[in-house]
Formats: structure tokens, C-alpha cells, sequence
């Protein structure tokens, strides 16, 4: 059993109470494989909308928080509950002027209002006179407290010397802002090189000033120090490459689990695939496709933005339904960019009775779907984890992927998925014409590679004790032991 310590958690999502994308299911599950290492992990987020409105099982805690800016004393409150079927602890920062709006991004002020959260997360901590061992921030919307931890908190005798770990889930979104923000957090600093004059940039800031570094999969950590994939930012990671590490996202397999998935039409297992073709027949005929049970069914669950590949998916589904493999069906899932609906949806409407486009969010529908689906297509142009392919390979459909960031650590060739390098249209249809001439000529080999990604661990306890390690070698550097 690790030595226990006590660990902050920052996040700008967690789910169910608030989720965008991979850093929810991250902020929700780490911290209860932590706590069951034995670790003291409290988790603080903002108080959106839907918390101030009266969450099932949130409550208000007495008294209210003062948090000191350069703009005066602001008062605000907090709320509390546990992460779901847990004991950990979570808070949430409600300040009705910041937080209390219909979405979580997009705000002309995003900047100062995760500043504001991320100094009250740590006036937090000291208010229920919890110390932390390590503070560990997500992304750069918490990346001011790492900012303020190394800076003005050095002066504080409460967060003095305090070690950081800062995670980057996706290092294309840094948070930029003015120069005049440092004012309000009550920091004097010096400009980085990543910034231009009077620009602060938040994503650098965390990498800059943080103890330890880690991106969501190995490969993504070594991608981001190249000018490809760095977005700007390659040339300070490569600076800090020796702080730097790669832990793979877990899958909770509570939640995602064939065998007692209430959301399915039928349970099953690797050991008993059997099951599959009901629900199957449960997906086609939700989604209005012909319930046939001799060509495969292709899938797509996914957030319509370019980083997701779709600028060379449109040709692929087409060649796909046009039957250069031999006939087949598609369904995707999905809500996004209009440019790509539209794309979908004319797709869709050319080619009537082979393919099904729900053009909305469906949390309900997605289970099936893993389910029911033959093969689950990701050609992300860059990926760093990616929870698709894990969830498609617990669930016995086999992953499409192009080989980058997480997907190239969690997919293998011919083992557990296919997969293809380049990206353009003709690798991915290659790929996907490897994957279905299998599917057509060769069963045994088709059922071998489902229960190989079905039995494959991406569990969180595994990715848990990796985290275990980097906050020890943060304590370490900080002279702890």
C-alpha cells in the first residue's frame, strides 16, 4: 500500500455535474481509484447553472468564503456533496456573477472568471484547514493556482513550498488573456517566450510553473514537444521533457460494463458474444435501418470538430455505402460544428436505408450503440487519449483508428482494432477495408480480435498508481518525503 497523501483536485468539469468531453470522465474517476490506493482526495469545482439551481444530493455548506483579488474582497459560496458511489469529497465555488450561466466555455471574461476559481479553490482548502500534500490541476482553466502557487504562494507559510502535478488533457485550448490579469491574482511575475507583449497564456503558465507534468497517453506526451503537434507551446515542453510523462486514461468499468449494462438490450461477455446480434437488431431498428444480420454495421460516437478527422471521413462513409467493400450500414452519433451536420446529414439523406445520422447529444442511445455495432471508426487528426475506442473494445466493437496520441497506445494493429498512419482519406478507407474484409471471410479471426480488446485492462486503478508515482516524485523535488 502507497504512503497516503492528501491531494487537491482542480477541475473545470467533473462528471455527471458537469461534462464537455474526456476531462470530466477523468475529473469523476482518477480521484476514487486514488482514494481507494488510500489517498485523502477532495475535488473542488465551479458551482455552474445547474449546481445554484438545486443538484440531487449537492447541499450549501454554512458561512460563505471571502477570496482576495486586485479587485477588492470577493465574497462567494460553496456547495458540497461526494462523487457518485464514492466517499470522496467535492465542492463547488459558487459565485452568481461568474458561474451561474446556461454554459460552462465561451465567455468573453473565461479568463478572469477559472482565475477567480482557481484562488478561491485554494482559499477553499484553507478555510476547512485541510493542507494538501499536492495540488493537481487540470488544464488551463486551474492553471493559475499552479501560477500563484509558484509566485505569491511561496510567501503564504499555509502553501509555501507546495507541490504541483498539471495535467493537459488537450494543449490546442490554452486560455490567453491580458497582462492585467496577474493584477487581479495579486501575482508579480516575468513574461514567458511563449507570450507575445502584454499576453498571458495560461496552458504555458501551468507547464511553466508546475512541480510535475503529464498528458493523457504516452504517445500524445511525446507529440507535443514536436512543432506538429506542440501548438506553439513545443519548444517549453521540450525545456521541461524530463518532467514530463505520459499516463493513459482509465475506462470506469463500472460504468461501462456489457456484462450489467442496463442501458443494452441484452447483457454479455467475452466469453459469450452471443448476445451481440440482439442488440444489434435492438440498434437497427431505433435507429430505422433494415434489420439485417449479414454485413457489418459501422459506427461513429463523436463531438463534430475537426480535431476528430471528419474532413476525411465523408468520402470514406461514401465509398463505404457505395459497397466498394461490399454492402454495409453506418450510424453516427453526434452534435458539433454546422459544417459537418450538414455533411452527415446529406450523406444521410443520398443514402436512404444504409446509414442513420442522430445529429444530437443521446447518452442513452451511445450504449447501444458500442453494442450493437460491428466496428467503431475514429480518424482523429490528433487524439490525445480518446475514450471511444476504449469503451468500442469493452464492448466488443472493433476500433478504426488513425495511429496518434492515445489511440496509438491503447489500439494494435490486428490484435485488438486496425489502424493507418497518414492522414488522408485513401489510409483510412484502406484500413477500414482491412477491418471489414475480416469481418466478411473470416469469423474465428473477427471474434478473436473482439475478445482481445474486450479482455484488454485500461482499467483506472492501473493508470492510479502511475499518478501515485509522479505525485511522489513531486514531493520529492520538493523535499519531501
Amino acid at each position: 500500500m502507497p504512503k497516503p497523501y492528501k491531494i487537491l483536485f482542480l477541475s473545470a468539469e467533473v462528471d455527471p455535474f458537469a461534462k464537455r468531453g474526456g476531462l470530466g470522465d477523468v475529473a469523476a474517476s482518477l480521484p476514487k481509484a486514488l482514494r481507494d490506493l488510500g489517498h485523502d482526495v477532495r475535488v473542488i469545482m465551479p458551482a455552474y447553472q445547474n449546481i445554484e439551481a438545486g443538484y440531487p444530493g449537492v447541499e450549501p455548506m454554512a458561512g460563505t468564503l471571502q477570496v482576495f483579488t486586485g479587485s477588492g474582497s470577493v465574497t462567494c459560496g460553496v456547495f458540497q456533496s461526494t462523487l457518485p458511489n464514492s466517499d470522496v469529497p467535492i465542492y463547488f465555488i459558487g459565485e452568481w456573477h461568474l458561474f451561474n450561466r446556461p454554459e460552462i466555455y465561451g465567455y468573453w471574461d473565461d479568463a478572469y472568471r477559472f482565475a477567480f476559481f482557481s484562488k478561491a479553490a485554494l482559499e477553499l482548502a484553507r478555510a476547512i484547514e485541510w493542507r494538501p500534500d499536492v495540488v493537481h490541476a487540470h488544464d488551463w482553466h486551474t492553471a493559475p493556482a499552479i501560477t500563484w502557487l509558484a509566485t505569491a504562494g511561496q510567501h503564504d507559510p499555509f502553501f509555501a513550498n507546495m507541490p504541483t502535478v498539471f495535467t493537459i488533457h488537450n494543449l490546442a485550448h490554452q486560455g490567453h488573456t491580458g497582462w492585467e490579469i496577474f493584477n487581479y491574482l495579486g501575482i508579480v511575475t516575468h513574461s514567458l517566450q511563449e507570450e507575445g507583449y502584454g499576453e498571458v497564456n495560461f496552458m504555458a503558465r501551468g507547464i511553466y510553473h508546475s512541480t510535475m507534468i503529464n498528458t493523457v497517453s504516452p504517445t500524445y506526451a511525446q507529440e507535443i514537444t514536436t512543432p506538429s503537434g506542440g501548438a506553439g507551446l513545443d519548444g517549453l515542453l521540450r525545456h521541461r521533457h524530463y518532467d514530463l510523462h505520459g499516463i493513459l486514461n482509465g475506462l470506469d468499468y463500472e460504468d461501462w460494463n456489457p456484462a450489467s449494462d442496463g442501458r443494452l438490450a441484452a447483457p454479455f461477455s467475452a466469453d459469450d458474444l452471443s448476445n451481440r446480434l440482439t442488440n444489434r437488431r435492438a440498434l437497427q431498428n431505433k435507429i430505422g435501418l433494415p434489420q439485417r444480420d449479414d454485413i457489418p454495421l459501422v459506427a461513429m460516437i463523436t463531438r463534430l470538430d475537426g480535431q476528430k478527422g471528419l474532413d476525411i471521413t465523408g468520402h470514406v462513409i461514401h465509398l463505404l455505402l457505395n459497397g466498394f467493400a461490399g454492402e454495409a450500414q453506418f450510424v453516427v452519433l453526434g452534435t458539433g460544428a454546422a459544417e459537418y451536420e450538414s455533411m452527415f446529414a446529406r450523406l444521410a439523406g443520398y443514402h436512404r436505408g444504409k446509414m442513420a445520422a442522430i445529429l444530437a447529444y443521446s447518452a442513452g442511445l451511445a450504449p447501444l450503440i458500442y453494442g450493437g455495432s460491428d466496428m467503431f471508426i475514429m480518424p482523429s487528426l490528433f487524439e490525445p487519449c480518446g475514450l471511444g475506442q476504449l469503451i468500442a473494445m469493452r464492448y466488443g466493437s472493433v476500433p478504426v483508428v488513425r495511429a496518434t496520441g492515445g489511440l496509438a497506445d491503447t489500439v494494435q494493429d490486428g490484435v485488438t482494432g486496425f489502424s493507418f498512419y497518414d492522414y488522408n482519406s485513401d489510409a483510412f478507407w484502406h484500413a477500414l477495408s482491412r477491418a471489414i474484409y475480416v469481418y466478411n471471410v473470416d469469423k474465428p479471426r473477427w471474434q478473436q480480435i473482439q475478445q482481445n480488446g474486450m479482455t484488454a485492462d485500461f482499467s483506472w486503478p492501473r493508470s492510479a498508481q502511475s499518478y501515485d508515482q509522479l505525485y511522489e516524485w513531486a514531493l520529492a523535488r520538493h523535499g519531501h518525503t
